[in-house]
């Protein structure tokens, strides 16, 4: 049967995450990483697929998914969550015809920004994203280490963590800070993580006066992480690792970009190392994250 490029629908999303998973592993196994992705519950795509059902595409064959392209739209930014083909399906164009069709999303959406988090060795995706206009902004590192070795010499939380109830005060506050950290309002991206029950959100306060927020998910991921001003990321990093600490879990890990140079001195005191690198693209005029943790390359 003949190559289709169609919209997703909501029961091509396990075998896209399936199909995902094999083409994350082909390469980072090829570049000595080792499988690094396990197949997941897709309700991340799920959310992006009721809430804007123009960015999520396929290309299938006889029934086969054979690539996936996923993007989501918040205010003036667009972000493409992934991007995959099959391995053994690459190199005949499929990748490009389906970033062709989420880039006619973003177009549609009128979103001033274009932003994705690639592997820092995928040069071949660097180059065709490139040739759409996204350039290499700068290096975010996934850093990890077991709980026990983070504990030490770990101070106590140098703010105060409230929980995110979802009230409009608290809503009003995240979107505030997100605006500063980001440009733009997630607000229905904290809603979904609010309704993720792997996950707590905190608000993050100097005093009474909220100055940031942290997710942090039941296996020791923090993120995201926001602030309102560059420099106290370090307290708020410090605080979400106490927060994430005092857990019973094996590892804690975190995306953490080299703008954020306090959040990196503070992990890497603290034992964490680097266990992946990838590298944040985007369209001219955006990409300073000096106050912003992103939670995966699919979020953000």
């Amino acid at each position: 049967m003949s190559l289709v490029y169609r919209p997703a629908r909501a029961d091509d999303l396990a075998a896209a995450d399936a199909m995902v998973v094999a083409s994350i592993n082909d390469l980072t196994v090829r570049h000595g990483f080792g499988p690094m992705a396990t197949a997941s519950p897709p309700n991340f795509q799920l959310f992006s697929l009721k809430d804007d059902p123009d960015g999520l595409w396929v290309a299938e064959d006889g029934g086969d998914i054979l690539g996936f392209a996923w993007s989501w739209v918040c205010g003036d930014v667009w972000f493409l969550a992934q991007l995959f083909v099959d391995p053994a399906r690459q190199g005949h164009g499929i990748g490009n015809t389906l970033l062709e069709r989420t880039m006619e999303h973003a177009r549609k959406s009128g979103a001033a920004h274009k932003v994705l988090i690639t592997f820092t060795f995928n040069r071949v995706s660097q180059g065709l994203y490139m040739r759409h206009g996204l350039f290499p902004k700068t290096p975010i590192y996934v850093l990890s280490a077991a709980r026990e070795r983070v504990m030490q010499a770990l101070p106590e939380a140098p703010l105060r963590a409230i929980a995110i109830d979802g009230s409009a005060a608290i809503m009003e506050k995240l979107v505030e800070i997100d605006a500063g950290a980001l440009g733009v309002s997630r607000q229905k991206h904290h809603r979904y993580l609010l309704s993720d029950p792997a996950t707590t959100g905190v608000m993050l306060c100097a005093g009474s006066d909220p100055v940031g927020y942290a997710y942090i998910s039941s296996s020791g991921h923090i993120g995201p992480l926001a602030v309102m001003r560059p420099e106290i990321l370090r307290e708020a990093f410090a605080t979400a690792l106490r927060l994430a600490a005092d857990r019973s879990i094996e590892m804690i890990s975190a995306f953490v970009p080299g703008t954020c140079d306090s959040a990196l001195g503070l992990a890497v005191d603290q034992g964490m190392r680097v266990t992946f690198p990838m590298l944040l693209m985007a369209s001219r005029g955006y990409g300073d994250w000096k106050q912003y943790l992103p939670r995966n390359p699919g979020f953000m």
